[in-house]
């Protein structure tokens, strides 16, 4: 069974997102560590990238700092490593199908199984590609983790039917960032997914309150947040872990 699995076992589900490298790796494990701690059941993993096209400025900005402090995909795993001695919740990574073929697929996904990755999303890899990655990810036990847009209409059932680990539902238009409301139908596409599927799923894009989460876990079984945490990182810096740590509690306990 699949690891993610488990993330979806305690209630409905919190899964934040986090830029690896922001403003610094030590923060980024304090960061991590702190999450985990305050309940998030998933950790999503960004390895930055120069062009993230799915993001909004928020992490976009914070893609860059990473970046121009010189992070690279080797220190990401090396950091993934000495996370696994003490953080137990799954943990997958979220970047773009260029770093994943510059790095090399098979040496990519294969160092992820090593490091205790358990899964992969790629946002920028449409549903007809996944191809490229499936084999690597099926040979090495990896998690491809598939997503669901407001436009994947017809496409909603046959995403389902394949998804792994846990599926991943957009929430709206655009790239990602905080929004005053959610005006997608998404019960409508849950819906969909729970005809194909036993596999969880989980709404992020644009969730940033309480209120917010525990709507989107109303619908689904976890909500996603990344922008909101990304901004606290780049408010605080190294004094974030504790104030993630305080946002991921309160955010968890919305969702009990």
């Amino acid at each position: 069974m699949s690891n993610i699995r488990k993330a979806f076992e305690n209630g409905k589900a919190f899964i934040p997102f986090i830029t690896c490298g922001d403003p610094d790796l030590e923060t980024t494990a304090a960061v991590v560590r702190a999450a985990a701690t305050n309940g998030a059941d998933l950790i999503e993993l960004g390895i930055p990238f120069s062009d993230p096209t799915a993001e909004g400025p928020v992490i976009q900005g914070a893609n860059l700092r990473a970046l121009s402090g010189g992070v690279t995909t080797d220190k990401i795993f090396d950091l993934v490593k000495e996370l696994r001695r003490d953080v137990e919740v799954p943990m997958v990574f979220m970047t773009y199908a260029n770093v994943v073929f510059s790095y090399g697929t098979e040496r990519f996904i294969s160092t992820c199984r090593e490091i205790g990755i358990d899964g992969l999303i790629l946002p920028d890899v449409p549903y007809e590609e996944k191809e490229e990655f499936l084999p690597a990810c099926r040979k090495y036990g990896v998690d491809l983790i598939s997503l669901i847009a407001p436009t994947s209409e017809d496409r909603i059932a046959m995403i389902a039917r394949e998804a792994e680990g846990f599926l991943y539902i957009v929430s709206s238009l655009g790239v990602t960032g905080m929004r005053s409301e959610i005006k997608t139908d998404l019960e409508s596409i849950v819906e969909t997914v729970r005809e194909n599927t036993d596999v969880p799923c989980a709404i992020g894009f644009g969730i940033s309150t309480p209120e917010q989460a525990a709507k989107m876990a109303g619908i689904s079984d976890g909500a996603i947040v990344g922008s909101a945490i990304v901004r606290l990182i780049g408010k605080y810096g190294k004094d974030a872990p504790e104030y993630v740590g305080e946002y991921v509690k309160g955010m968890k306990d919305a969702l009990r």
